[in-house]
Order: C-alpha cells, then structure tokens, then sequence
C-alpha cells in the first residue's frame, strides 16, 4: 500500500512576490530598529510600507508582538478599508493603526512609508505649546514640522479623523501629534526611519536643552529657513542621509539578529 501524500505547505516568500517579499525584510528590519534604539511602546505603535505595485494596499505589524518579534513573513497585508489580505499570524491589525497608515496612505501616493512612535521625549515635545525646537543643525529640517492636535484614540468609530490629519500633515514629511507622539513618513522605508530617528534626538536635545534652566539661543528666522531647505534638498548634488544611512543601518541587524528576514 502507498503512503499517504504529503501535504505541502508553502513558506510567505513562496507566496507573494518577489518585490514584497524585499519590502517585507526592509519593514521587518525597521522594526527591529527601532526596538534597538529603544522607541517602542510595547506592542503599540505602528511602521507600514505600501505594498509595491498597489495604491490601496500596506504592510503593518501583527498587534501583540513585539517589535523584535517581527519578522518579514509576519506582517500583515491590509487595504484603504482595512481588509486583512494576508495573515500567517494569529493576530489581528491595530485600530488606530489602520486608521493612521490608511489615511496617509490613501492621501499621499509619494509616501511608501509611514512610521509612529510613543517615546518618553517625543511624547514630552508633544505636549509643550512651543512644539519642536531647530536648536541645532541636524535639526533645522524639523522647524517646519507639521502639528496634529489631539483628538482622543483614534478608532475605526471615529474615521472623519482620517481627513484632518492628512489635511494637517499636508505634504510634510514628519509630524508631532499633539499629546500623543511623533510620525515620519518617506518616500522609501529607509528615509522614513533615518527621519524617525532624528527627529526623536531632536525631542531628546530639546529636553535636554530646556532642562538646563539657562536661556537658549537659536539662529535668525532666514539662516535656519535656509539649513532647512539644504537639509532637505534632494538636488544638491549629493546623496540624502537615509540613502546613506539605510545600508548601513541594514548591516548592523545583520550583526545583531538576522532572524529578521525570516
């Protein structure tokens, strides 16, 4: 007699295509660092990533694993609506989650990533009225920022939040929520947390400088208007810092925990 046939199960890389497949190990690498340089909230909080080919469909982690539990084959692919398309995990979508990633998303075609953080200093300059200070160079690209006021927990009840926080943010790149925490967005995985990065050292100078109890100095309106538009500048003749950063930033998970890729 035959033995029985095999059933065959197909790993999430076999699954999908080649090009999610490289977004997936990127996002999963985001997360991890992000867990390294010690900006999580537990398991809250939120990094997505447009699913490559698609205008209606992302990447978001399972709600309730930790950040440095993520791997690429454990995120979850959602739509605009929040449909789960995709899920080897047994966890479901954060809400506020969907609520946050799918209206930025849905609103703006240039962002393929989109990253929020509850940290201690980005929570702190959340809450100050003076908001994010251009208290030194690397940070004059925040004296633009966009400003989110608080409106309670985001929840798929309550979706006409979606319009004002896209309205808010505009075509911005980073953004403080107010009472609440901080956002980057970027046009590759690796610029939004290259900025994500930065803009919580900006809230951590910040704090820092304030608690000083001496008074501060920042630079005239014109020259900080100025570093910020050379910070920002992509046609400057040299590459951006998160183009720099990224594959460097990929080599050190490598070193600590390539599990992430899994």
């Amino acid at each position: 007699m035959s033995s029985p046939a095999m059933r065959v199960v197909k790993t999430v890389r076999e699954q999908v295509s080649k090009e999610e497949w490289e977004t997936r190990v990127n996002l999963a690498a985001a997360y991890r660092l992000v867990q390294h340089f010690d900006m999580t909230d537990l398991t809250a909080n939120h990094i997505s990533a447009r699913v490559p080919g698609t205008t209606d469909q992302f990447l978001i982690n399972p709600y309730g694993m930790l950040y440095d539990e993520i791997t690429a084959s454990s995120l979850i692919r959602i739509d605009l609506d929040g449909k789960i398309l995709f899920n080897a995990t047994e966890y479901p979508v954060n809400e506020a989650g969907f609520v946050i990633h799918s209206a930025i998303h849905s609103a703006r075609h240039d962002v393929e990533c989109i990253a929020h953080t509850h940290t201690p200093a980005g929570m702190a300059v959340s809450a100050m009225k003076c908001g994010l200070l251009p208290l030194a160079q690397t940070f004059m690209r925040f004296a633009d920022v966009a400003y989110h006021d608080f409106e309670g927990v985001a929840t798929a009840g309550r979706l006409d939040e979606r319009e004002r926080l896209v309205q808010d943010l505009g075509n911005k790149e980073s953004m403080v929520l107010r009472n609440h925490g901080l956002l980057t967005c970027g046009p590759t995985i690796g610029a939004a947390i290259t900025l994500l990065i930065r803009m919580e050292r900006a809230c951590e100078t910040q704090i820092m400088t304030l608690s000083c109890n001496t008074e501060y100095q920042l630079p005239p309106a014109d020259v900080i208007a100025a570093a910020r538009r050379d910070l920002a500048n992509p046609n400057l003749g040299r590459p951006k810092i998160g183009d720099i950063a990224w594959p460097a930033l990929l080599r050190r998970m490598d070193r600590l925990d390539p599990s992430y890729k899994h």
